[in-house]
């Protein structure tokens, strides 16, 4: 399994942006926050590996 990393780039209601931060990108995903930790806010740090996010 591939590990990617991510950083919260801001929270709108029940969605999260986030950038790649492991690639130089400027692209945003678009999650769900019932697919994140519920204790992430802009900022925090994120690893996704195994079809989980965790915060690191």
């Amino acid at each position: 399994m591939e590990t990617w990393y991510y950083e919260v780039v801001n929270i709108e209601g029940d969605y999260a942006n986030l950038r790649r931060t492991d690639i130089e990108s400027e692209d945003l995903k678009l999650v769900a926050r019932a697919l994140l930790p519920a204790e992430i806010m802009e900022g925090t740090k994120l690893r996704y590996e195994m079809m989980q996010y965790e915060i690191i």
